[in-house]
């Protein structure tokens, strides 16, 4: 659980049962969950709060992603951008869509230039030979949550 979060698992459980979206979503602790999992491994009704967690984000995401943090959003966009363009990860391209779209323009610039020297981050994104098929699937599976 992240040490920022001011609802607990048990108490996200706690509010989906009462169907309470408005706290849900609008609580930052949904999007601060670190997915890793020791809350269903010690919940003692044997549920699984960490995907019901997953399934709120996905939900909250559907409703309008206006819910979740905007630097959360960013990445999250920026992520599924740099899956949909080159059918992997570009850590260039991700750094470069994330700044812009958080606003984070010179937050960690200080450290870009050693990591450049020491070829950590590669200034060309290379792409996959199925990249088709990976904007097909990313297509199709927006198109299923838009018909639920």
């Amino acid at each position: 659980m992240g040490a920022e979060m001011t609802l607990p698992p048990h108490d996200i459980m706690r509010l989906t049962l009462a169907d309470d979206r408005e706290r849900l979503f609008h609580n930052d602790s949904l999007w601060l969950c670190l997915t890793c999992e020791t809350c269903s491994a010690r919940c003692p009704k044997d549920v699984d709060p960490a995907r019901v967690i997953d399934a709120l984000r996905e939900l909250a995401a559907t409703e309008g992603t206006e819910h979740a943090p905007r630097n959360i959003r960013a990445f999250h966009e920026s992520f599924l951008e740099q899956i949909r363009t080159t059918g992997r990860l570009s850590e260039v391209g991700l750094i470069m869509q994330y700044k812009l779209r958080s606003g984070a323009l010179l937050q960690d610039v200080a450290v870009a230039p050693a990591m450049l020297r020491r070829g950590k981050l590669p200034l060309r994104a290379q792409r996959i030979a199925g990249v088709d098929e990976v904007k097909a699937i990313m297509v199709a599976c927006k198109r299923e949550r838009g018909a639920q």
